[in-house]
């Protein structure tokens, strides 16, 4: 938009030589007018939208209000030399007198005074204007363009040029105009490198803000957010190509434009009304939902702008999301794939085949099947398969965790809900797991209270913290897996038949390693290859391994395949066999020589536990009391918790001593064990050891 300038001076020549400096460096984005006292037209000044007045123009603050409006934007020249006049007057030797020839006193001091700011202090100069006397002895005189008004007897005469206006009459003038994008053009640049300045000049100081509105507008290129820059007036300027993108308008159509015309959803007006800060809110423009805020800029207590930060809503929540990953401070991610699972069975490809079709739904998946199958490794590869394979996974262990260490895990808590709660409260898992993929392992062992709040996630899908009333909004696939009939649990009224239903939309069942033999020797070079295993088996251990039961799974042969592997042999024999294995198989064998008398493996087996617990008994009797207590609330114990509750009751053991119990336990057949989370869980037979009882004549060992 075109601006009108009104320049004010004392002489019709200055006013015309400055309007043209201005044309030449703002071109066709001003107009100007110039009226001068001595050419009188001054009364005929016409409202403009800026007045440049000189210095001289006027003698009195009342001789610029009679012809200067009130309020009206007004900037003083101020003028400067230019650095070959200065240069050329440096030449000039040291202790020359010389007339300096103005207009008017008032002007001629001026100019001296200038000259001496810039450095030329060599020359001793002498005033001289129009109505004064000559000026005996001194024939040497220096004038800016003003040589008519040189006395007739002065013989060398040096016309160093008009005055020209300084850097910050220039900067103001934009500023003024809202034109300050244009100082950066080419032209202007030119013109500040043309012009002297003193050590104290502006153009110094605009110099350095050119600098620092540079490193600003890196700045603000680099920023993830939309900033829009807005001055007191309400008019945009600043607004980075973030912005640009997210309300849809180029910058040029805002820079220098009213907020309130270009994006009238902004509340500008309430933000500099109560210089507070607009919190961050959901406003619509050009048909996208934006997250906005408004920060006031306040200096000396007064409203000087504001910066709008603006987001896309769906950014801001992609951007949460990989926040709540970071805080969680695990990586959940799925690492598996469909390509993971190895098997050529058709039990194992069937699965594959089903889950690959379940993986494109958005529905609850329950995997079932006996530890060890890997239902962890099926669920991951599910997500890695599905459209929420970029956000969570997070899988948790629901029959490892106390209910009350299990709800604030899932669901969180807010700030001072218990005693011990974390200062500022925690974040549940459903909440980290927003958009992805929560996998509840061993579903069963929640208890009937968080069965029902599970049931309203999935019903409803929203949550609430521990101690909190408000409601957060969730969008997480469950996938539940359990090595339990859930069916019969229902049966038996220990799992919300409701429950079972919502999990069971899309069943998956694992198949056992004794199902799928011809994997067994895939699974097992797999396995050698990950863990470096330098090893080969002899056809009788191959037997064994391809009629063994497997009770474990791929986790047991897992651990069989490390054990071959670190006994460091080239070929693995019936010698060579772990004793887990070994005896299990002649186990079956020596039971079934017995079979016509259970007191007699009754017996055997008791008589194994008393010999290897002598001197130990209590704390035997201690670890098979704890597994029957968690086998009658069908879960597994670990080894640390096991300790912990040693520790409780008085007893002294280690992780370690724990370890060798278990497994010497674990020898006579009295509890079965499994590596990582699966813990460890007694057996019928030691159930009855445990209680003092004989075998049954129908039971089986």
């Amino acid at each position: 938009m075109q601006k009108n300038i009104a320049v004010v001076t004392l002489d019709a020549m200055a006013g015309a030589f400055y309007a043209q400096q201005l044309k030449n460096l703002f071109g066709d984005c001003i107009v100007t007018n110039e009226y001068s006292v001595r050419g009188n037209t001054i009364p005929n000044i016409q409202k403009a939208d800026l007045y440049l007045v000189s210095t001289d123009a006027f003698d009195s603050n009342e001789e610029y209000k009679r012809y200067i409006p009130k309020d009206a934007p007004m900037v003083k020249i101020n003028m400067t030399f230019t650095k070959e006049t200065i240069e050329e007057l440096s030449m000039i030797p040291k202790g020359t007198k010389a007339m300096l020839v103005n207009l008017s006193y008032k002007m001629t001091r001026e100019v001296i005074a200038s000259l001496s700011s810039l450095g030329i202090n060599q020359i001793e100069f002498y005033p001289y204007h129009p109505g004064m006397k000559d000026i005996p002895g001194i024939d040497f005189a220096i004038t800016p363009s003003e040589n008519r008004y040189v006395p007739k007897n002065v013989k060398r005469i040096m016309d160093i040029g008009q005055r020209v206006m300084d850097s910050s009459t220039i900067v103001e003038v934009a500023l003024k105009l809202k034109f300050d994008d244009l100082l950066e053009k080419k032209v202007f640049q030119e013109y500040f490198a043309s012009i002297a300045v003193n050590n104290y000049s502006i153009h110094r100081l605009y110099d350095r803000s050119v600098s620092m509105e540079s490193q600003f507008e890196i700045l603000l290129s680099i920023l993830d957010e939309g900033i829009i820059g807005i001055d007191s007036e309400g008019y945009v300027f600043s607004c980075n190509h973030k912005a640009e993108n997210i309300v849809g308008i180029k910058s040029e159509n805002l820079m220098g434009k009213s907020v309130l015309e270009s994006l009238p959803k902004i509340p500008f007006e309430e933000c500099k009304k109560n210089m507070k800060t607009i919190e961050p809110k959901l406003i619509k423009i050009n048909k996208v939902y934006i997250n906005m805020s408004i920060f006031p800029v306040i200096r000396n207590r007064k409203f000087i702008g504001a910066f709008v930060i603006l987001t896309r809503f769906s950014e801001e929540e992609h951007k949460q999301n990989n926040l709540r990953i970071q805080l969680c401070n695990k990586g959940h991610k799925a690492k598996y794939t469909f390509e993971d699972i190895i098997g050529k069975s058709q039990a194992i490809e069937k699965v594959c085949k089903i889950a690959k079709k379940m993986a494109k739904t958005k529905a609850t998946i329950l995997i079932t099947g006996e530890s060890g199958t890997g239902k962890e490794l099926f669920s991951q590869a599910i997500h890695n398969a599905s459209s929420r394979k970029d956000y969570p996974f997070i899988a948790i262990n629901c029959g490892a965790m106390a209910d009350n260490l299990l709800e604030s895990e899932l669901f969180g808590y807010e700030e001072g809900a218990f005693t011990g709660a974390k200062k500022g409260g925690k974040t549940g898992l459903f909440e980290f797991a927003h958009r992805g993929t929560i996998f509840l392992d061993e579903i069963e062992g929640m208890s009937p209270a968080l069965q029902m709040k599970l049931l309203r996630v999935i019903q409803e899908r929203e949550v609430t913290r521990i101690g909190g009333h408000s409601i957060i909004q969730i969008d997480v696939r469950i996938i539940a897996a359990t090595n339990e009939s859930l069916e019969k649990l229902v049966e038996k009224g220990s799992f919300r038949k409701d429950l079972y239903y919502r999990l069971n939309t899309l069943p998956i069942e694992l198949p056992p390693l004794r199902d799928r033999k011809e994997d067994i020797m895939l699974l097992l070079e797999d396995i050698k290859s990950k863990v470096g295993g330098n090893f080969e088996l002899s056809e009788e251990v191959k037997d064994i391994l391809l009629s063994h039961k497997w009770d474990g799974n791929v986790r047991e042969l897992h651990n069989y395949v490390e054990y071959f592997t670190y006994m460091g042999e080239p070929l693995i024999t019936i010698e060579e066999l772990p004793a887990g294995l070994e005896k299990q198989e002649k186990k079956q064998v020596v039971y079934e020589e017995h079979s016509d008398s259970y007191d007699d493996v009754y017996n055997q087996v008791l008589k194994k536990y008393k010999d290897l617990t002598v001197g130990y008994e209590n704390e035997f009797e201690f670890i098979l009391g704890k597994l029957a207590v968690a086998y009658e609330q069908r879960k597994s114990i670990g080894r640390k918790r096991l300790a912990d509750y040693a520790d409780h009751e008085g007893l002294f053991l280690t992780e370690q001593e724990i370890r060798n119990m278990l497994s010497k336990l674990a020898e006579v057949g009295l509890i079965s064990s499994s590596r990582g989370r699966g813990g460890s869980r007694i057996t019928k037979l030691g159930m009855m050891i445990y209680k003092n009882e004989m075998l049954p004549n129908n039971a089986k060992y």
